[in-house]
């Protein structure tokens, strides 16, 4: 299963606790938020300024390994 940027962030964390340190490493500190369990990932990288592409590369090679 691929990751899209559709996926709520809270789903991306549950399904896959590889992305975690990801979305870390990008100042997506979102799992304590409210908003992390109904905003997409493309609705958090947005709100955080975070190019949504690069974002999207570097958690699905993350969930490759």
């Amino acid at each position: 299963m691929k990751i899209t940027k559709e996926m709520d962030i809270m789903s991306a964390v549950s399904n896959f606790p590889e992305t975690v340190d990801v979305f870390q490493q990008f100042g997506m500190h979102c799992f304590g938020c409210m908003a992390a369990r109904f905003e997409n990932i493309e609705q958090g990288a947005a709100a955080h300024g975070i190019d949504i592409d690069l974002l999207m590369d570097a958690l699905n090679k993350a969930v490759e390994k």
